[in-house]
């Protein structure tokens, strides 16, 4: 059995607190929607907006996702979900360098893998920031012909010297008060390639002086010679993140862009741009709001890209899909549900505050969800033969004892597993001891303990190797005894033990995975992560598991009795070849220092 449940009250959210009260004001309810994104005159023609909130999930496809945007994930489409609204599935593709497919496939294989969907009214949600390129060009000469932006050519040490600190004003560029003729002239060349990448850039022409460092003339459009994997070598100009994000809301219809702390400090400019574009006409009124949390920081964990991929690409680990691995893919291949991500979000909350989760959450809500819906299995991990001296005589020479168990203690529904008992069976090496200590009750010379689902059996003794190992424990079974007939509890005994067949029981692979690092904070202090890496994070093993489990379908999650939740891996598991992978142990053994 598993831990006892710990199950405490959906954390705190203040988002939901702000759409209620929106939806109470009626803050949206004027809008309309084309059916599709598009600026002011097109949701104009639409009919009004069937969806009362829209949220959006805009991951950049330039890497594998990880649980901290599993946490993004649950919130903007829950939220949607909660609220009668639909949340867009969209790809902030505005970088051509790093973006490659296989990452967009990726990433909607694990939204939907999460139990999510992009549909809604009617209309399919996924959407590509490059799809609105040409409407951000636009915008960008709306800017430029109303005054509100100028072609900037000081080289990038200039504009850092010149951009001032948090205590000292910035200073105007020299280029700053050229016409609104010459700046479009010159955008337009930057557009058709005749400037060399970085001669020149796009600026917002806000306030040099700010306070705010984020609105001192920040750059929104960069000469990028790079072949797009959307929109090929149609593009040598592409817009800062900074300045297509309010725009692929607004186009979209966002009412509520939900973003992480990080961008608090960039809302300024996020209404800037969207007020100067709805004054111009071109994007329909009322605007999206930003709104900012806490992401999640999750202790024995790294969420940075540039991290993981160090991980990946110099081979501390076998992959994005290694079960260590803290990306969705690994979580997945390591057996976490969709349900208990889903659970684990609920429970830790949204706040503006900063805090650290521990791991052991994480893997509670795994456990609760898996004690529920995990079929139960015998399996001996470390495995000692064990001989019946008196199976024969009371059995006959090659008889095996029909023996059965249920799937799942709690559910009759899910049915019973069948196994034989027979002469020879592997039992768990700790589960002899020749000289015990006090208060050991499993098998010793002299002792008796039940063989699960089995016999009660007396301990007479083992046979040893040359060296003085042990290599088998001898034993006899105690007639009438066995579980579920009539008197089998007349013998009374403390310890019980789990067993596999030796001549029927299956041979597999197990992978016994742990916590990636040893350090509850690896990289903290500008520390070197790796030194923090833990050797035993993987051990793989040859075990023994009851016959039913022989050709175990890919993804199929078992309470592993004594031991914890294993997954047959869903990518090296085979029919009469199963590989199981370590979900998680039966308790959290790290909080008490058992690492």
């Amino acid at each position: 059995m598993s831990e006892e449940k710990n199950t405490p009250a959906p954390a705190s959210n203040f988002l939901r607190q702000i759409i209620e009260r929106d939806l109470a004001q009626g803050t949206y309810a004027s809008r309309r929607w084309a059916h599709v994104p598009g600026d002011a005159a097109q949701q104009a023609a639409g009919e009004p907006d069937p969806a009362k909130i829209r949220t959006r999930f805009p991951p950049e496809p330039n890497g594998y996702l990880h649980v901290g945007h599993a946490k993004s994930i649950c919130l903007n489409f829950g939220l949607a979900r909660d609220y009668g609204g639909v949340c867009h599935m969209r790809f902030d593709d505005t970088n051509p360098e790093k973006e490659e497919q296989e990452y967009v496939d990726s990433i909607t294989d694990s939204v939907q893998w999460l139990g999510f969907s992009w549909e809604g009214f009617g209309d399919t949600h996924l959407y590509f920031a490059s799809n609105y390129f040409d409407f951000m060009y636009r915008a960008a000469e709306a800017l430029i012909e109303a005054g509100h932006a100028y072609v900037d050519q000081q080289t990038a040490e200039e504009m850092r010297v010149n951009r001032g600190t948090l205590t000292e004003k910035g200073k105007d560029s020299p280029w700053r008060d050229r016409s609104v003729a010459e700046n479009l002239a010159l955008f337009r060349e930057m557009r058709d390639g005749k400037h060399a990448d970085g001669a020149m850039i796009l600026r917002a022409r806000i306030d040099m002086a700010s306070p705010n460092i984020n609105l001192r003339d920040p750059a929104i459009y960069r000469i990028k010679r790079a072949t797009h994997h959307n929109t090929g070598d149609k593009w040598c100009i592409y817009p800062m993140y900074t300045f297509a994000h309010p725009i692929e809301d607004a186009l979209e219809n966002i009412t509520h862009s939900i973003c992480t702390l990080e961008f608090e400090d960039q809302r300024p400019f996020y209404d800037w741009v969207l007020e100067r574009l709805a004054d111009a006409g071109l994007l329909a009124r009322p605007l999206p709001k930003q709104y900012e949390f806490a992401r999640l920081n999750l202790t024995y964990v790294i969420t940075s890209k540039r991290k993981l991929m160090q991980l990946v690409t110099e081979n501390h680990v076998d992959g994005w899909d290694d079960p260590r691995m803290p990306t969705i893919v690994g979580l997945r291949r390591r057996g976490y549900t969709p349900e208990s991500i889903q659970l684990f979000a609920e429970r830790i909350g949204v706040s503006k505050a900063d805090s650290w989760i521990d791991y052991s959450t994480l893997e509670g809500a795994l456990r609760d969800d898996l004690d529920g819906k995990a079929a139960r299995a015998m399996a001996v991990l470390d495995p000692l033969r064990l001989k019946l001296t008196n199976w024969e005589s009371l059995f006959g020479a090659g008889h095996a004892e029909p023996c059965s168990a249920p799937v799942h203690p709690h559910h009759e529904e899910m049915g019973r597993r069948a196994f034989n008992l027979t002469g020879e069976i592997y039992i768990e090496r700790e589960d002899f001891m020749e000289e015990p200590p006090k208060g050991y009750h499993r098998l010793y010379p002299g002792n008796m303990a039940r063989l699960k689902y089995g016999f009660v059996i007396k301990c007479t003794g083992c046979e040893k190797d040359a060296t003085g190992n042990i290599t088998a424990v001898l034993a006899e079974i105690v007639p009438d005894t066995k579980s579920g007939t009539p008197g089998a509890d007349s013998v009374k005994v403390k310890g019980v033990i789990t067993w596999v067949s030796a001549s029927e029981g299956v041979q597999a692979e197990v992978r016994l995975y742990d916590r990636l690092f040893t350090e509850a904070h690896p990289d903290a202090g500008g520390r070197n992560f790796l030194d923090s890496l833990n050797p035993n994070s993987k051990q793989v093993i040859s075990a023994w598991v009851e016959p039913g489990l022989a050709n175990t379908l890919a993804d199929t999650k078992f309470q592993f009795e004594r031991h914890g939740y294993f997954v047959a891996d869903r990518v090296d598991s085979m029919p009469g070849k199963p590989v199981f992978n370590r979900t998680t142990t039966l308790r959290d053994t790290w909080s008490q220092g058992q690492k």
